[in-house]
């Protein structure tokens, strides 16, 4: 982190300072610089491995050691960052930071250091410049943030990774409806581990009085793949969509370049989360999605309009979000399986997989030995399912209620906490995107 602040904010200064290829030149030294540093932390190994494979099919030995470091935390997230800063500056759109203090706070600054949300400096340098005073309300928004986060986080997801964790690690006994069960626990958990970190990181910038950029919204609610990609981490798709998807010609190109640049943008993303090709296919894969999306949707308008969908909308927009789900869903077993032979042995159980009969498989029950008891689980699902349509639907009613009645505000945040203290799952399950 030292040796890419220390380049970036001097890049930054020279950057606002020079002219013509000099500009350029040093913002090449800065996103180098970076990117040298994922490389050697993140990608050394997996571009061996690789590289050993092919040169042991073509007969000779591979003599570049493997380096045995530790991937720092949340590494990609903060080169991301610092990536953005020079980027704006280089457009013009953010003045250089003279203050070295200030600027490695923003790299740095500990709420949203390890897992996001990936904030512009546009959005957050001048927050540092501020004097920040105690403001109550500001205060308590923010600690409902870090609450409800809380919830998300040991409540949800990490009792859903005992379910996950139990089929993931003994797929190959799992029946289909197994499957099917630790597939979907999976995805209920990633959704709550990650939203959860985000609302705490932006609940805790909010009671220090700094207001992060919101990186969750429905997803699991999208009518689209592409309205997904609008509401999951929301500060990395902007990441690609706006330094990587449009700089390619975003969609103002002819549908085969549009496609390839699709498939650019989402093998790079699967590969930002992960040096292994489970994530890049898991990327792929999302890239397909979309461009099947695009292509087909003249066809589905006319069978839509053939068949009257058009006039049934809350109809149509149920079936939407299911098939986005189910999609979805699936596309998570690359993201967290550990090899390929795994991820397609899983999705062929999924299909082929009995769901009835106890044919030896089913044995080992998806739930584990000592996993948590699954009512207050439940209760709690539905609390989360209640939530994510209330945010989506803006029922705005309840919302006013809730805010002026003292003792109705009151009796849910202690549900929540004792919800926490009671139910939550505390085995020490990390936060999934500190690994990245």
């Amino acid at each position: 982190m030292a040796f890419t602040i220390v380049i970036d904010y001097f890049a930054g200064l020279q950057i606002e300072k020079a002219t013509g290829k000099t500009r350029r030149n040093y913002l090449i030294i800065s996103i180098a610089a970076n990117v040298l540093v994922l490389a050697i932390f993140k990608y050394y190994n997996f571009l061996n491995d690789n590289f050993t494979w092919l040169l042991n099919n073509g007969g000779y030995h591979n003599p570049i050691p493997y380096l045995s470091i530790l991937l720092p935390i949340g590494l990609s997230f903060h080169t991301f960052q610092a990536m953005s800063y020079t980027i704006e500056v280089y457009r013009g759109k953010q003045k250089a930071e003279k203050h070295f203090g200030i600027y490695a706070l923003y790299v740095m600054f500990y709420p949203q250091l390890v897992a996001g949300p990936i904030e512009r400096p546009q959005n957050i340098l001048h927050q540092f410049k501020v004097e920040h005073y105690f403001n109550y309300e500001r205060a308590t928004r923010g600690l409902r943030f870090m609450l409800w986060g809380f919830f998300l986080k040991i409540v949800i997801a990490d009792n859903m990774a005992l379910v996950a964790n139990n089929v993931f690690d003994k797929y190959e006994h799992m029946g289909g409806l197994a499957t099917l069960i630790g597939t979907m626990a999976f995805t209920i958990q990633i959704f709550c581990d990650f939203a959860g970190y985000s609302s705490i990181a932006i609940g805790a910038a909010l009671v220090m009085g700094f207001t992060l950029m919101a990186n969750f919204r429905q997803p699991y609610l999208a009518a689209s793949v592409s309205d997904f990609w609008s509401r999951w981490h929301i500060s990395l798709s902007t990441w690609f969509k706006d330094y990587l998807y449009i700089p390619l010609g975003g969609n103002r190109v002819e549908v085969p370049r549009w496609c390839l640049n699709i498939l650019i943008v989402f093998a790079i993303s699967g590969l930002w989360h992960g040096a292994s090709w489970t994530f890049l296919i898991w990327g792929v894969l999302h890239g397909l999605l979309l461009i099947i999306e695009r292509i087909s949707k003249p066809l589905r308008n006319m069978l839509a309009s053939a068949i009257g969908l058009n006039k049934l909308p809350i109809f149509t927009r149920i079936i939407k979000t299911l098939i986005v789900l189910v999609l979805v869903s699936i596309a998570w077993i690359f993201f967290r399986a550990e090899t390929l032979h795994q991820a397609i042995f899983m999705i062929r159980n999924l299909f082929e997989g009995n769901y009835i009969a106890n044919d030896g498989r089913n044995a080992i029950s998806p739930w584990g030995a000592d996993t948590f008891s699954k009512f207050p689980i439940l209760a709690a699902l539905f609390i989360l399912a209640l939530e994510q349509f209330y945010r989506e639907f803006g029922w705005k009613t309840g919302s006013v209620a809730v805010r002026r009645n003292l003792y109705l505000r009151w009796s849910i945040y202690l549900f929540l906490l004792f919800t926490i203290f009671l139910f939550g799952a505390y085995q020490g399950v990390r936060f999934i995107y500190f690994q990245f």
